[in-house]
């Protein structure tokens, strides 16, 4: 299988056809190395991990879903060891090229997901995302991507890194690939009507770089036009440096208690 970013797991190729019809038919998409494959080792970045876990005997339900729907996979993709962390590097395995920017780390812990997208080398890949990690190697590699609200995707077949934040996503090149995989993974259809109201979140956009903040600035004035009303809301009057504190001591305290056992 062509690797030329060094974004798939190295071994055999792993190649399932999709159903003949559906949403997704034609489509390629990867699948990160947390997220099981009938009778496909999950490596989860460190080799010891395939050693001490089976073999899967059954689809992840989000490749289920997507096989169902008509895509086909193409490849496991490389991760962060045991998706902890966020420049997507592994010494095991090697750090995906970021074909957006190479010579730059691609992010992570979806770091091979985000490079075989970027990279042209399948329509779309799905990642895990606990505290940026298919957010961060999207902003890297120039791609659509998302974290799904927790609960909202069955994570039946996934690796467990930290059950209070984990939750699926993916990546995809352009608009209408990533908004159909949307709706066949939360099995809904587009809404045909405009939202009532524009929420900005002061506090998070402060986050940004002041160039950032002018480059998007556009774009909220178009969407406030577009729908008619803007509101300006705090998501976190106590400050989001505080949820942010929060939520690195409670993903390293389940993570511990999910992998050091």
């Amino acid at each position: 299988m062509p690797n030329p970013f060094n974004a798939y797991v190295a071994g055999p190729r792993t190649r399932i056809f999709g159903a003949a019809t559906g949403k997704l038919a034609g489509l390629d998409f990867a699948v990160k190395d947390l997220i099981d494959i009938a009778g496909v080792p999950t490596g989860g970045g460190n080799p010891d991990w395939p050693r001490a876990n089976a073999v899967p005997t059954r689809h992840a339900w989000v490749v289920e879903t997507l096989l169902a729907a008509g895509a086909s996979v193409v490849g496991k993709t490389i991760t962060d060891e045991v998706s902890l962390g966020i420049l997507g590097e592994n010494a095991h395995d090697g750090t995906p090229i970021n074909p957006a920017a190479p010579g730059l780390v691609p992010g992570g812990s979806s770091s091979g997901s985000a490079s075989v997208v970027a990279g042209g080398l399948c329509d779309f890949a799905l990642g895990t995302d606990s505290g940026g990690s298919v957010r961060v190697p999207a902003s890297y590699c120039g791609l659509y991507g998302i974290r799904a609200t927790h609960g909202r995707i069955d994570f039946t077949g996934i690796t467990v890194q930290s059950p209070s934040a984990d939750t699926c996503g993916w990546f995809a090149r352009d608009a209408e690939t990533f908004g159909l995989v949307g709706e066949v993974l939360c099995n809904e259809d587009r809404s045909t009507s405009l939202p009532t109201r524009l929420l900005v979140a002061t506090d998070a956009w402060g986050f940004a770089d002041l160039a950032v903040q002018d480059a998007l600035a556009p774009m909220l004035d178009r969407l406030a036009r577009l729908i008619g009303h803007r509101e300006d809301v705090l998501l976190a009057p106590q400050g989001l440096s505080v949820w942010q504190r929060a939520q690195r001591v409670l993903q390293s305290s389940e993570s511990w208690q999910t992998f050091a056992p």
